[in-house]
């Protein structure tokens, strides 16, 4: 059983993928189980994630970690003389299907205009199962026992006899659901289990157990240990792995998971087909998302002074879908299917199929990302290597604090390697943090604007005051921006004298716009990226801002008008800065959790396609460690400034809306970024203006204009493909969830932000959508009758429920008391942020580490990954007592201890001396490193989950259970139980299953 597509985890059925040649099964019902050999991903966790290995495999469910619930709960184990049936039992399982002949007529097509790849979408449809059970199925509880184990007519896993299904040719049979063309043609490969919905029984026979219910975390860890052995290639999969899984993609032509994802990767021909799904039809994009190793770098393609070939009515760039005709001397554009004449010097001679003889060698025919460098006429102004201005807080609360020192210290650990550090280039020299062409300065404010000149001549900076805040200047032409590896001395010794500098002058009050209009125009002609610290509200100067939010809200529903800024020369100015090509990070550090009006100071940032850090409880000791590794990250990930954005789709379809950090003028513009990096993500809305053709496929290219950090003007190309179906049916077997619910999120964050949406009709809205999904798919897709009593999900959005409901927790859209400036930092944040941050900040992940395995921890000997264990579902009845976990939601990562943990395993962890909770460090915000083996292997999980997340650094904290104030916080993060104003998990489902059988009846 080493095809992983055969194993179902906790009845969570397996990634169907009809575009697998070695397909050949239907689905099966979920009905009855034979014993199953044991599926390699179960060996040796010691878990529960499993038996060991040599047992025989566990009937129904595998429980994580926790003893199974009472017998009935689940489904019941076969009995003990119970053999898997041979052919006899095969002929009693198809009594319960009628027989027939199993041919059909192919599809006749139009010419295909698929480009070169010939991928055919899956037509035809599933007939209901009549429901009868074949003569000797035991009976379950439940429809929802582990479909791995349960034939019903197929057979998962090995095939028990020569003579199984699909059954020899001349054996008449009509199969309860025929093979569309597709998996017709794919036949004869190894048996791959079809489309197996969850089902819950959300009524009737007593309590729902949470072990019933679809679990994420092996919705998630399950793939992983797939994708650890296999890459996933864009083109054969139809469905992306989950967005939180590290997988390895090759790219065939369409763009990689990691820049797009389609919500629905299969689209249906016409408005009504969509409707009746109740999806959104979407796509997430993340242009500069990052590689992993083992990925092919985006390849960069210079096309001289004529630049790319495009289509001259849509405008679109070459791509590989689009089709070369007349011997090579025309393309047909794939998007408006406009006949465009080839360039001569782009011209070559096609072969008799159509394919241009140098595909091969083009990337931009056989890559779905590519880079093009552009000429002359794509530039606004001369591109150079990106400018930083680093424009630090030096009032009074920054110094007490030990924000300002914490901010020093962090920009000079993102430009500068350590001493002695091992980052050396090929010629021995220091390695560049940020790449040659790159600029620095400083500036400091409170109630004046000080500049900085680093010119590399003087022995140390020279300090300018501008006192002049009414009408801001800059008072140095040259010196202000300048190599920080050549002026290194000198910024070195500034950073390090800054807190001392103004530690006797006490200005409480910052003055913030006036230093942002300056350093404006200190970058007005080059564009680039302003880092800004800020520690108090800024009251100073003009445009000052006031105590908008008292904590008193009449009502109880917080007031709109504190989640958006009501200041004109607060927005003029973010909108002159996009202009300019310039953005901004803000770094925030309210003091003692108070107000800071992040609705107006961080609009700045979300328009320019920055982000706000927010630290609402900065502690020096504690928090220094995150904020020099997020400004080190803010610094070194990849960046592009001076950008415009466009998205295209094809004929039929029309883009209705956008949702990120940028501004758009009027609709139908290209959206204006000032600065956007690695960690950003753009959601598009599509609706119909017209039927799509069925035989055709739908394309979507978007394109980012944009200056590189190193000053080369390029634009970054992401193609996706998306088969069209007239049967919407189909369509539900290539839903990407984790595309589904970014889509919501942001529509939902961009609604509360720019329209008089209260936050309790956001969160009704939110229900409603869920609702309308799952009735959809109950009323016109489920193939079954199901009893009344159950609640039915599509195979491909078990978890799309408790994702909902993470969202309806999180603190932008939760109800109860929450303040404004963490409701809005968090409302800008699902805005712009990827699905991979977003799905861990829904759905944290918790990992049990007072049990580890020995061997957990380290790489493993095959594959050279690290073991990770598997992560536990984030409830407080799987936390053991005595027990630690590690709860990471990509924002923040906790480490919870309960009262009675064990005091060997806190000296284990944290040295001699530590083995009472209470003699542990509070501010510790990193694990010692000692020579026990539990500390290296916590240690190293840490580090790899560093290396799967966004822009937020992964440093912990500890929560130890009674003692610290962390853990409210932990309790905010078991999301499956009852707490941030909404229900459980469970009561979330009957919730849900209540408002679709109103919906179906």
């Amino acid at each position: 059983m080493a095809d992983h597509s055969m194993y179902h985890a906790l009845g969570q059925g397996e990634h169907l993928d009809p575009n697998d040649p070695n397909r050949t099964s239907q689905p099966a019902p979920p009905q009855f189980q034979p014993p199953v050999a044991q599926h390699p991903y179960q060996q040796g966790y010691g878990y529960g994630y499993g038996s060991t290995s040599g047992s025989p495999a566990p009937q129904g469910q595998q429980y994580y970690g926790n003893p199974p619930p009472h017998p009935g709960a689940a489904s019941q184990p076969a009995p003990p003389n119970f053999a898997p049936p041979q052919d006899g039992g095969l002929a009693s399982q198809m009594a319960g299907m009628s027989l027939g002949d199993g041919q059909h007529s192919a599809r006749r097509k139009k010419k295909d205009r698929h480009v070169f790849h010939a991928v055919e979408a899956p037509a035809g449809s599933s007939q209901a199962y009549n429901g009868i059970p074949p003569s000797g199925t035991p009976a379950t509880a439940f429809l929802n026992a582990d479909p791995s184990l349960q034939p019903g007519g197929q057979f998962v896993g090995q095939p028990l006899s020569p003579n199984q299904f699909p059954a020899a040719v001349n054996a008449p049979f009509n199969p309860a659901y025929p093979a569309t063309p597709a998996e017709f043609a794919a036949r004869g490969g190894p048996i791959d289990q079809g489309q197996a919905p969850a089902f819950v029984p959300a009524s009737g026979g007593g309590q729902v157990s949470p072990d019933d219910i679809p679990s994420v975390p092996v919705s998630r860890d399950v793939p992983q240990q797939y994708y650890l052995a296999n890459v996933y290639p864009t083109f054969e999969r139809h469905v992306p792995p989950p967005a939180t899984v590290s997988f390895v993609a090759y790219d065939q032509g369409n763009s990689s998971p990691k820049f797009t994802r389609l919500t629905m990767n299969s689209i249906p021909a016409n408005n009504e087909g969509l409707n009746s799904t109740g999806l959104p039809l979407g796509l997430v994009l993340q242009p500069l998302a990052r590689l992993q190793p083992g990925e092919m770098e985006v390849p960069l393609l210079d096309f001289g002074d004529v630049g790319p070939p495009r289509c001259r009515r849509c405008r679109a760039y070459i791509n590989p879908f689009m089709m070369f005709r007349s011997g090579g001397s025309k393309f047909v554009c794939n998007l408006c299917t406009y006949p465009n004449d080839t360039p001569s010097e782009y011209f070559c001679a096609t072969t008799p199929q159509g394919v241009r003889v140098d595909r091969d060698q083009r990337p931009e025919l056989t890559r779905g990302t590519v880079e093009f460098t552009v000429p002359k006429e794509y530039w606004t102004k001369e591109p150079t290597g990106i400018h930083w201005l680093f424009a630090i807080d030096v009032t009074q609360e920054a110094y007490n604090k030990g924000f300002l020192e914490a901010f020093c210290e962090g920009i000079l650990a993102a430009l500068y390697a350590p001493e002695g550090g091992d980052e050396l280039d090929e010629n021995g020299e220091p390695k560049r943090r940020i790449p040659p062409g790159a600029k620095v300065g400083f500036v400091t404010y409170d109630k004046d604007i000080h500049f900085y000149n680093c010119n590399p001549a003087l022995e140390q900076a020279q300090m300018m005051i501008m006192p002049d805040i009414e009408d801001p200047f800059v008072p140095l032409s040259d010196g202000l921006f300048v190599d920080p590896y050549e002026s290194k001395a000198v910024i070195t010794s500034l950073l390090a004298r800054l807190p001392t500098l103004f530690a006797d002058i006490k200005n409480p009050e910052p003055t913030l716009l006036p230093t942002l209009i300056s350093c404006l125009a200190a970058m007005e002609t080059t564009g680039g990226k302003i880092v800004c610290s800020l520690s108090a509200l800024p009251t100073w100067g003009p445009n000052r801002l006031f105590m908008r939010d008292d904590g008193k809200y009449s009502g109880g529903e917080i007031d709109k008008k504190l989640f958006s800024t009501e200041h004109p020369a607060w927005k003029k100015t973010a909108e002159k800065m996009v202009a300019a090509g310039i953005g901004i990070d803000f770094f925030l550090a309210a003091p003692s959790g108070g107000y800071l009006d992040i609705a107006t100071i961080g609009h700045v940032a979300s328009t320019t396609g920055g982000e706000t850090f927010y630290y609402p409880n900065f502690v020096a000791g504690r928090d220094n460690a995150k904020l020099s590794l997020e400004i080190k990250h803010t610094v070194t990930r990849e960046t592009g400034y001076q950008a415009l954005m466009k998205v295209r789709c094809s004929n039929g379809l029309q883009i209705s809306a956008y949702h990120g950090n940028f501004i758009q003028h009027t609709f139908g513009a290209d959206l204006e970024i000032g600065v956007i990096d690695a960690d950003k993500a753009v959601g598009v809305t599509f609706g119909y203006d017209g039927k799509l053709d069925s035989k055709l496929d739908a394309h979507f290219q978007s394109a980012l204009l944009y200056t590189t950090a190193s000053g080369e003007r390029r634009v970054r190309c992401c193609n996706v493909i998306a088969s069209v179906s007239d049967n919407p049916r189909e369509c539900m077997k290539f839903v990407d969830q984790d595309a589904v619910y970014t889509i919501i999120a942001k529509d939902a964050a961009s609604k509360l932000a720019s329209t008089s949406t209260t936050l309790k009709d956001i969160r009704l809205g939110l229900t409603e959508k869920t609702i309308d999904i799952l009735a959809g798919y109950r009323k016109n897709f489920s193939s079954q009758s199901h009893p009344p009593g159950q609640l039915v999900m599509p195979e491909k959005l078990k978890e799309f429920s408790m994702y909902m409901l993470g969202l309806i927790k999180s603190r932008a859209f939760k109800g109860g008391n929450e303040t404004s400036d963490r409701r809005v930092h968090e409302m800008r944040m699902i805005r712009s942020i990827g699905a991979p941050e977003l799905s861990l900040y829904l759905y944290p992940r918790m990992i049990p580490i007072h049990n580890l395995n020995p061997d957990d921890g380290f790489p493993d000997e095959q594959t050279g990954y690290l073991k990770v264990p598997p992560a536990v579902r984030v409830s407080f009845n799987r936390v053991e007592a005595g027990g630690v976990y590690l709860v990471d939601n990509g924002q923040q990562c906790l480490l919870w201890f309960h009262s009675q943990t064990s005091p060997n395993l806190l000296a284990d962890l944290f040295g001699e001396g530590k083995d009472s909770l209470s003699s542990l460090d509070p501010y510790s915000s990193s694990l010692p490193v000692l020579q026990t083996h539990l500390n290296a292997q916590v240690r190293n999980i840490i580090e790899f989950l560093k290396t799967m997340r966004g822009s937020k650094a992964l440093t912990i904290q500890l929560a130890r259970q009674g003692i610290d104030g962390a853990e409210y916080e932990f309790a905010r993060m078991l999301i499956e139980d009852r707490n941030n104003e909404a229900q459980s998990y469970v009561d979330w489902l009957v919730h849900i299953h209540k408002g679709v059988q109103l919906e179906v009846s």
